[in-house]
C-alpha cells in the first residue's frame, strides 16, 4: 500500500496540466490587453488622420468666390481719368461655413509693390466707398441678417479704394478670409477709364 502512495506522489501529470492551464490563461489575458491597446491606438490614429484631412481640405479650398462683375470707378467724368475705386461681390462657395468679414484681410499688388489695406469701419457701417487710398470696406446686398458673417444666400459687397492707376496698369486684389485659400482678383486697367465701368 505504501508503494502505491509513493507512486501517486511521484506522478506529476496533474500539476503539469494545471501549469499549462495557467500559462494558457496568462497568454489569453496578455493577448486581450495587447489587442485592446492596439485597437485603441488604431482608433486614435484614425481619428487624428480624419481630423488632419478635414483641416487640410478646409484650408486648401476656397471659402468665397466672385458673384458678379467687377466694377471700376474712374477719377474723372471723361475717359481720360485714372482708376481710383473698385467694387465687387463675393459669396460662399458650396458647402463652406460662414466667413467672418471682420477677420478678413484685403491687400492688393501693383507694379510698384504689395500693399496691405486698412479696413474703414465708418464706411462699413454706412455702406459707402472709402475716400482714402489703400482702404476698404464691406456691406451686404440683399438678405442681410444684421451680423458681419457672410452666410449662405448672402452677398457681400467689397468696396476698395486703390492708388490711382493709369490705363494699362495691372493690379491684383487679394481677399484673405480667416479660413480657406485666398481669392485673387486680377485685372488690367482699360485704355479708357470712365466714371463707372464694368471690368
Amino acid at each position: 500500500m505504501s508503494g502505491k502512495r509513493k507512486s501517486i506522489r511521484k506522478d506529476k501529470r496533474a500539476f503539469t496540466g494545471l501549469e499549462a492551464a495557467i500559462v494558457l490563461t496568462a497568454f489569453v489575458v496578455v493577448a486581450a490587453v495587447f489587442s485592446y491597446v492596439v485597437l485603441n491606438a488604431g482608433f486614435f490614429t484614425t481619428q487624428t488622420a480624419k481630423s488632419t484631412i478635414h483641416t487640410g481640405i478646409k484650408h486648401a479650398t476656397s471659402s468665397v468666390e466672385l458673384a458678379g462683375d467687377i466694377i471700376g470707378y474712374g477719377t474723372n467724368e471723361t475717359a481720360a481719368g485714372q482708376l481710383g475705386n473698385v467694387t465687387f461681390y463675393v459669396r460662399l462657395t458650396a458647402g463652406q461655413n460662414p466667413v467672418d468679414l471682420n477677420e478678413t484681410v484685403m491687400s492688393y499688388t501693383v507694379e510698384a509693390g504689395h500693399v496691405l489695406m486698412t479696413k474703414n469701419w465708418t464706411h462699413c457701417e454706412n455702406g459707402t466707398m472709402p475716400t482714402e487710398e489703400n482702404e476698404w470696406a464691406f456691406t451686404f446686398v440683399g438678405g442681410d441678417d444684421g451680423d458681419n458673417l457672410l452666410e449662405r444666400g448672402e452677398k457681400g459687397q467689397l468696396l476698395v479704394n486703390v492708388v490711382d492707376l493709369n490705363p494699362h496698369a495691372s493690379f491684383t486684389i487679394e481677399v484673405k478670409p480667416p479660413e480657406g485659400t485666398t481669392l485673387a482678383v486680377s485685372k488690367t486697367v482699360p485704355a479708357s477709364v470712365y466714371k463707372v465701368m464694368s471690368m
